[in-house]
């Protein structure tokens, strides 16, 4: 049985083809900014958690003899293993408020570089690379006597 268009409907022959040809490239792009937004977010969490593994090795004397570890950098790039590139670690030791309590304060940074390079200033301006920091600042924790 063949299904005729009734003669009051005309025929839309190809509007859906033209609707996706028309819509795909803003789709696309829509696409490729969430996928980096996406790995941004991720590379973020990866920082934060390498900065809180170094700052909580450098933090405890205790933690450090019983680590397979031997530095702070070490530590917090062993939560790291697939990132592409190697974040930098630095340490800053300092002495925290008014009780004279030590602390340490662990930063990683990496430059991060985004898979589009589009630029339109008037409406989007999407950087092709960025500098990701995480910082934690965390007591020593004091030595107890034996």
């Amino acid at each position: 049985m063949r299904i005729t268009p009734s003669p009051r409907q005309p025929a839309r022959s190809g509007i859906a083809a033209v609707e996706l040809a028309i819509l795909l490239p803003f789709l696309m792009f829509l696409a490729i900014i969430a996928t980096d937004w996406a790995r941004m977010i991720y590379y973020t969490m990866v920082l934060d958690h390498c900065a809180r593994s170094g700052a909580l090795w450098a933090a405890d004397i205790d933690t450090q003899s019983k680590s397979p570890y031997t530095t702070v950098t070490d530590a917090a790039l062993a939560e790291a293993p697939n990132l592409g590139t190697t974040p930098t670690v630095t340490q800053t030791n300092l002495t925290d408020g008014g009780d004279g309590q030590k602390a340490v304060v662990v930063t990683v940074t990496m430059n991060f570089t985004t898979i589009t390079h589009f630029s339109y200033p008037r409406l989007f301006n999407v950087p092709n690379s960025d500098t990701l920091s995480r910082s934690v600042q965390m007591r020593v924790v004091p030595l107890t006597p034996n």
